[in-house]
């Protein structure tokens, strides 16, 4: 169960990712950052874009993910809200599905990438959690 959520901070804006796995729990921060642009469930899984990256810990690679999200939204002008991730520890690849920005989307703010602020990747009893904050 992939689930997600913005919090609050400062001018910026964190975003945060819950799963059973590591994989749902970045996915869930990827829908969560979609969500501070637009209604997520507005967005219609028409196009798939295959992204990869690499980084040394699991930190990073959150940060390289939603970064690799954020350019590819930016120079292909689309908003995603379906992911398919998979993670071998240091190496992600993923799926990303969704369509041209348009208007029915009323696109809120511009992401202009992941931070290191509270940036947090951990396994707790719950499940695995992914988070950090979105310059906005």
């Amino acid at each position: 169960m992939t689930a997600w959520e913005t919090f609050p901070h400062e001018s910026d804006i964190g975003v945060r990712g819950r799963g059973a796995t590591l994989a749902e729990a970045f996915a869930g921060a990827a829908t969560a950052m979609t969500s501070v642009i637009c209604d997520p469930a507005l967005v219609e899984p028409k196009l798939a874009v295959s992204i990869d990256c690499t980084a040394p810990d699991r930190e990073l690679l959150l940060t390289e993910w939603l970064n690799a999200l954020v350019y590819e939204m930016a120079t292909r002008r689309m908003l995603f809200a379906r992911f398919d991730v998979r993670i071998d520890y240091r190496h992600l690849r993923a799926i990303a599905w969704g369509e041209p920005v348009g208007e029915r989307h009323q696109a809120a703010v511009e992401v202009k990438g992941a931070t290191f602020c509270e940036l947090k990747v951990a396994q707790d009893e719950g499940g695995w959690i992914a988070q950090c904050v979105i310059d906005v």
